[in-house]
């Protein structure tokens, strides 16, 4: 069919985000640091998960090995500063200031002029030229929706205590800050600091453990398949000839990749559970109270 009111002459609508509309403008800028800082972020997760996806293979013998070897790229000074908590930083506080910018703006017309139109939704071939398609109103994500449930769960909840329990109290254990706690803390080197210390968490606390490893791992999965989606959608189709079942589209489609990512996570933490403790005693006293430094396994 030929679409009404269609002419030859007929040119993209291009934005002009630096005239008139600086919530626009704003929404553009505060997006494209947030996609911009998610491949930093996937890469950490991908070497980050592959340690517990590998104990299925070689338990925690190899899952160790694959920790100790990613923690190449993600603890060393360099790359824990600016591959991993600059990156975190950009994304969290771009993502949490362009729902600021949006639900403050006096003028709710004000959407990110960027947003670009679906293939599904072109009417005819001369439509796909347009790039940019700006909008009549600006299209704040609910609270509700899957990305955002899964980023702010994952970020007040899972994380905070994953990051004070795995990184933050083992490093700082003979410091001042952790005495209070009434728990005799003592240091923990890297060396030491293995899947051993994950088995004894599982074993010891192992229904708060498989929730928080769970809740950790499901609500990040998730929040990263949402996040591809939407990356994808905006970025890489109908501009190149990828197949059409990697266009992740609805949030049941994205939950079920999700969950197929957390499935190996999950056994590997299933099998390393199963294994017996290899660490000396003395090793696994200092596990037990590193972890009670945190509320959490206090309780």
């Amino acid at each position: 069919m030929v679409p009404e009111n269609r002419t030859s002459t007929e040119k993209p609508v291009l934005p002009v985000p630096s005239k008139g509309n600086p919530v626009a403008t704003a929404s553009s800028i505060l997006t494209t640091l947030a996609h911009g800082s998610a491949p930093f972020l996937s890469t950490f997760l991908i070497i980050h998960l592959s340690a517990p996806i590998a104990a299925n293979v070689g338990g925690s013998r190899l899952a160790s090995s694959v920790m100790l070897l990613g923690r190449e790229y993600y603890q060393t000074a360099f790359g824990e500063r600016y591959l991993l908590f600059l990156p975190l930083a950009i994304h969290v506080t771009s993502s949490i200031a362009k729902r600021a910018v949006l639900t403050l703006a006096p003028d709710s017309s004000s959407l990110s002029p960027s947003s670009r139109p679906s293939m599904s939704d072109l009417d005819s071939t001369a439509d796909s030229e347009k790039l940019f398609t700006p909008k009549s109103r600006a299209r704040i994500r609910k609270l509700t929706s899957l990305l955002s449930i899964s980023a702010y769960t994952a970020l007040f909840l899972f994380v905070p205590i994953h990051v004070a329990t795995h990184r933050l109290l083992p490093a700082r254990a003979d410091s001042p800050a952790w005495l209070s706690n009434n728990v005799d803390l003592d240091a923990l080197g890297s060396s030491e600091l293995d899947f051993e210390f994950v088995k004894t968490a599982i074993k010891t606390w192992p229904w708060r453990s498989w929730m928080l490893y769970t809740g950790l791992v499901g609500c990040v999965l998730v929040h990263a398949a949402e996040g591809a989606s939407v990356i994808y959608t905006r970025y890489i189709r109908g501009r190149v000839g990828l197949p059409t079942l990697l266009s992740l589209r609805g949030n049941k489609k994205n939950a079920v990749v999700a969950g197929v990512a957390a499935l190996p996570v999950l056994t590997g933490l299933w099998v390393l559970s199963r294994e017996p403790t290899f660490a000396l005693s003395s090793i696994v006293r200092q596990y037990r109270n590193t972890l009670m430094g945190s509320w959490v396994y206090r309780l």
